[in-house]
């Protein structure tokens, strides 16, 4: 299975590689075309700058073999698919990556192999008034859009999980719409200023001979050399398909068939867990975790053909026995049938109305904020209740306003206390974000407890607890009726820092887990290591006695990412 990984990195790897490096020449290449709208000077100059790279042995190799590299992993790629189901993105780039050959073959020919074999001058303009007025300029002008729309579409899938790709996005949408526009804008207006300078016999005649207009037999062999790589390249895509097409019905041939005793029976290739299957299929089941096996949803009773399966694993093994799970039962998204069976699906969807994607849970590693006021109790004895509440929104009106301004959202309030999550872009910023609002709720809290004063009312107190570690985020409860909210250990863990507050006389503690994910070296601070009720190992935390007292390692940390 490593081998199977290390593999699958490397053609990854391969593909984007190879990629950027078409992208790349594609870019300045349409950059170089929209120049003809500018001046046909520039434009020349720029296409003999690139030439520099492209047509020196180096640069020839670079560029062709990332051509060669780019095309044959997509038709390796296509013919080692399991399926051709694919998100709608997937199969426009697909689309448009299978028709860029059919297009670039004859452009290729009549520009670097006829500048190799004929000693062509292919200039830009040479290129344009040979195209101009014709299909095949329709169909180069096709290619153009083709090319940039397939890398444009790569481009985003690959970097579009990190921040500031999201953040440059209408920017980078706008860059790509102005691109092919700028490249086509130039084409049609060195097209026009070519087909008009033809239009003089002696200009024409001292042009062709500057570009060594191929004759009538050459560009006869120029054609047939066009049609001879059109050709190869169909009988590639074919043989493409062909293993594709192959490869399904030899597995169709080794196929497992599974009933579903309440529901299909489908017949599904061996080597796939039994939610893959099921997914495979459309077959409706259950599974909060993704089938990563972090929870034990997707669990099924095996009616039949229970003996012919491998046994659990040690992991899937303590999860049913985690939920006291009936003889037979196996988790689905762990076990590989390799015979027919007939299973039970424990949990089954829904299916009185469909739920939002949050009610199936998302796990995440973030930051959570446990909060709570000191002496809730003793403070409110013997107040009538509209005070309380009035007390309480005023603290919360304090407060919450720089949680929400760090990045943070309140999961819920509880009474006099309340539980924060940061939802980020990852646990770096995440933890960073939290930290934020500790000290400036803090800076908060002491605005408001100068106003009590001046109203002779005793200041309020708080303690808080900040963990970062895996969270389940889901909608629980009855469909229809079921607010977000939080569930995981990290939530236990935050509230036993918080109760820890009390015991230590201090504000804030912070674990160990959100200052290293923040990016602070915890070498040179004062850590205490608590043991904490409901918590199985002891946790290292930073104890601060004002949520101010963070601020030197936001400044230190935080200010400069």
């Amino acid at each position: 299975m490593a081998s199977t990984l290390w593999r699958g990195n490397w053609i990854t790897r391969a593909r984007i590689a190879s990629g950027l490096v078409l992208f790349v020449f594609a870019f300045f290449h349409f950059i170089n075309i929209g120049l003809g709208l500018v001046s046909p000077v520039w434009m020349d100059e720029v296409q003999d700058a690139r030439q520099l790279f492209t047509r020196n042995p180096l640069g020839g190799a670079i560029l062709h073999g990332a051509l060669l590299t780019h095309a044959a992993l997509a038709l390796v790629g296509l013919a080692g698919r399991r399926t051709l189901r694919m998100p709608a993105w997937q199969a426009l780039q697909y689309g448009f990556g299978l028709l860029i050959p059919v297009f670039l073959i004859a452009h290729v020919v009549h520009t670097r192999i006829a500048h190799e074999l004929f000693a062509l001058n292919d200039e830009m303009s040479y290129i344009s008034v040979l195209l101009w007025n014709t299909p095949d300029g329709w169909m180069q002008s096709l290619l153009l859009l083709l090319v940039w729309g397939h890398g444009c579409i790569g481009m985003h899938v690959w970097l579009r999980l990190k921040p500031w790709w999201r953040q440059a996005l209408p920017y980078l949408i706008a860059v790509a719409t102005l691109i092919p526009a700028f490249a086509l804008s130039g084409f049609v207006t060195e097209g026009r200023r070519m087909r008009a300078l033809f239009a003089d016999p002696a200009q024409r005649a001292e042009a062709m001979a500057a570009f060594n207009w191929p004759d009538a037999a050459t560009f006869e062999v120029l054609i047939d050399l066009s049609r001879l790589g059109f050709w190869i390249y169909l009988g590639l895509l074919a043989l493409a398909a062909m293993v594709h097409f192959g490869r399904r019905i030899l597995r169709r041939r080794r196929t497992v068939r599974i009933r579903y005793a309440d529901g299909p029976e489908i017949a599904s290739p061996r080597g796939l867990t039994l939610l893959e299957m099921s997914r495979l299929h459309g077959v409706p089941h259950t599974s909060l975790c993704g089938g990563r096996g972090r929870c034990t949803t997707c669990r099924v009773v095996i009616e039949a053909g229970a003996d012919l399966l491998h046994p659990p694993a040690p992991a899937e093994l303590n999860s049913l026995r985690a939920v006291k799970a009936g003889p037979n039962t196996r988790l689905a998204c762990q076990i590989r049938p390799t015979h027919p069976a007939t299973v039970f699906r424990v949990f089954l969807p829904d299916g009185r109305r469909g739920r939002a994607h949050a009610s199936q849970g998302q796990e995440r590693r973030l930051a959570i904020l446990f909060l709570d006021m000191r002496g809730f109790t003793a403070r409110t004895t013997g107040q009538l209740p509209y005070d309380v509440v009035f007390l309480l929104n005023r603290f919360f009106d304090a407060i919450v306003p720089p949680i929400i301004a760090a990045g943070g959202s309140v999961d819920k309030y509880l009474g006099d206390g309340l539980l924060a999550v940061f939802e980020t872009a990852d646990e770096a910023s995440s933890a960073r974000a939290a930290l934020r609002a500790a000290v400036d709720l803090s800076a908060a809290l002491a605005t408001f407890n100068q106003r009590l004063e001046k109203e002779g009312i005793a200041p309020v107190r708080i303690g808080a607890g900040l963990h970062l570690g895996e969270l389940v985020l889901g909608e629980i409860g009855a469909a229809g009726h079921a607010p977000r909210t939080l569930i995981g250990d990290t939530v236990n863990t935050a509230s036993r820092l918080e109760g820890k507050t009390k015991e230590l006389g201090v504000e804030v503690l912070v674990s160990h887990s959100v200052l290293t994910s923040a990016g602070i070296e915890t070498d040179d601070l004062d850590l205490v290591t608590l043991e904490l009720r409901g918590v199985a190992t002891s946790l290292a935390a930073l104890a601060a006695i004002s949520g101010q007292d963070l601020a030197p390692l936001l400044s230190d940390r935080v200010g400069a990412v």
